[in-house]
């Protein structure tokens, strides 16, 4: 089933809607929860959780792809779970190597808890991925937006995990330069 007549099932109130967007985005929401998560039954609880999130959210929102609006709550759902159960201490999920990665890029100077701040440093992520061809796009928003790790990266688009790696880092450096050219760090 196409995305419109899903969403219209949301609006329309029927609970199709929900098992319609489980068959067709379950397994690619669960997949984002569990490479934050690293976790089967909190990533399942969490992809219940971002269906009755939609469910909830779609009388006043109806996004025009769907998605990423599921990709979107399925994340911002997964990283409160982790931060409630405080797996960062524990190791869990890809989310601390990613974190670990992209800390001496955003850890330098700039004070992220600041609203403005991170508005201009979206912008400036938002501004690096327009210059980047679709492969370095998509390799940068699987690993930093969708915490896939290096291997997933690497089998999804048939380079080898040093090539990411490098791609990676290459990316990082550019986005450092930006943010230094822009004096946000």
């Amino acid at each position: 089933m196409d995305d419109t007549k899903i969403v219209n099932l949301y609006w329309a109130r029927s609970e199709d809607a929900i098992s319609e967007t489980a068959a067709k985005y379950g397994k690619y929401c669960r997949a984002i929860s569990f490479n934050i998560l690293a976790n089967g039954d909190d990533a399942d609880e969490c992809v219940n959780d971002t269906y009755m999130k939609a469910w909830n959210s779609m009388p006043s929102h109806r996004p025009s792809h769907l998605a990423p609006y599921l990709a979107k709550l399925t994340r911002w759902l997964s990283l409160n779970r982790l931060r409630e159960d405080n797996s960062l201490k524990r190791g869990g999920g890809e989310l601390p190597a990613v974190l670990d990665e992209l800390a001496e890029t955003l850890d330098s100077g700039v004070d992220t808890e600041k609203e403005l701040e991170m508005k201009e440093l979206n912008r400036e992520i938002r501004r690096l991925l327009d210059t980047l061809d679709k492969t370095e796009r998509d390799v940068f928003l699987s690993r930093y937006w969708y915490v896939a790790s290096i291997s997933e990266i690497a089998e999804k688009s048939g380079f080898t995990e040093s090539k990411i790696k490098s791609m990676l880092h290459r990316t990082r450096k550019k986005l450092l330069k930006q943010l230094k050219e822009e004096g946000l760090c």
